[in-house]
């Protein structure tokens, strides 16, 4: 597939002495949904500002549809809506001369049919004559969005879109980032909703002390680093693991009601079938089982300590 962000050898230092970008090497799809993930400080939202053209790099290049970021600014900018962290808008301007005046910033002629669909698209309609300061933050943040699209960007970046919005609005908006992709918009996303971004993205990228050690499908990040967990529920209640089945390594819950097993599924063997043998030879009743995968926020947790942890 095609990519329309090409970065390559990217760094960024400081006067200070910190480097917040370590050689940064990133290819982004055209027309995918993809979720960058790290802890704070870790180098998203300097990753974002600096395709975005807001910073400056040290070194290496980035291309934004085929164009350079530096020698080719003004082209790549036209292509980028950016949604920011932060919420700053003029506060007593209204929503509509607010989106407005965002797609002029970039010469577009006027279009009010769209800004019209863009607005309803984010239930924003019927508040485009109000005035920013009167609107709840949920309705700020997704006015930020209406203002990132104003200019009918192909590329679309999301830094922590949904914080601070409340459970149903947040919903309401990943069906519009869902839309803005079928239409072939390419998203970009940070988000601390760890849920959301295995919900969402097509792939996964994971940033940490400025660099980005894994880049991969969301699927196949799942299959090769999740693991499976095999919950047994047992008919008698367990004050501890008998001693006999040390070596399975399995862990008590459901108020002693439960033994639950972790294997990888990519062994040679799982060790579930000796396992069961084993059970049964401790005497120890099965009354049901079951087995769940490993979510990406524990996937996420376990990577990003073993980067801390590396000498």
């Amino acid at each position: 597939m095609q990519s329309i962000i090409s970065v390559s050898k990217l760094t960024k230092s400081y006067d200070s002495g910190f480097t917040a970008l370590k050689g940064i090497d990133l290819d982004i799809r055209k027309g995918e949904i993809f979720a960058l993930l790290g802890p704070n400080g870790a180098g998203k939202t300097t990753l974002i500002g600096i395709i975005c053209g807001i910073l400056r790099p040290t070194g290496g290049s980035v291309s934004v549809g085929g164009h350079d970021i530096i020698t080719d600014y003004r082209a790549t900018r036209a292509l980028i809506g950016l949604v920011p962290q932060e919420i700053v808008m003029a506060p007593f301007e209204t929503v509509w001369a607010s989106v407005t005046m965002s797609r002029g910033l970039f010469n577009k002629p006027k279009n009010p049919a769209y800004l019209e669909k863009v607005l309803k698209d984010l239930s924003l309609w019927d508040k485009r004559h109000s005035k920013i300061v009167q609107l709840s933050g949920g309705m700020k943040r997704r006015v930020l969005i209406a203002k990132a699209l104003s200019h009918e960007p192909a590329i679309l970046f999301l830094d922590e879109p949904t914080a601070g919005v409340d459970v149903e609005l947040r919903k309401d908006m990943w069906d519009v980032v869902r839309a803005l992709r079928d239409a072939g918009v390419t998203i970009i996303l940070t988000t601390h909703y760890l849920e959301e971004a295995e919900e969402m993205a097509d792939r996964i990228g994971v940033i940490n002390n400025g660099e980005m050690i894994l880049v991969e499908k969301k699927s196949e990040l799942m299959r090769k680093l999740g693991k499976k967990r095999l919950v047994l529920q047992v008919a008698d209640k367990l004050a501890a693991v008998p001693p006999v089945l040390a070596a399975f390594n399995l862990a008590i819950g459901g108020d002693g009601h439960e033994l639950i097993y972790e294997y990888d599924t990519r062994a040679e063997r799982t060790g579930v079938a000796t396992l069961l043998a084993a059970l049964s030879e401790a005497g120890v009743r099965i009354r049901d089982l079951h087995t769940n995968q490993s979510s990406l926020e524990e996937i996420f947790v376990g990577l990003v300590n073993d980067t801390r942890s590396a000498p």
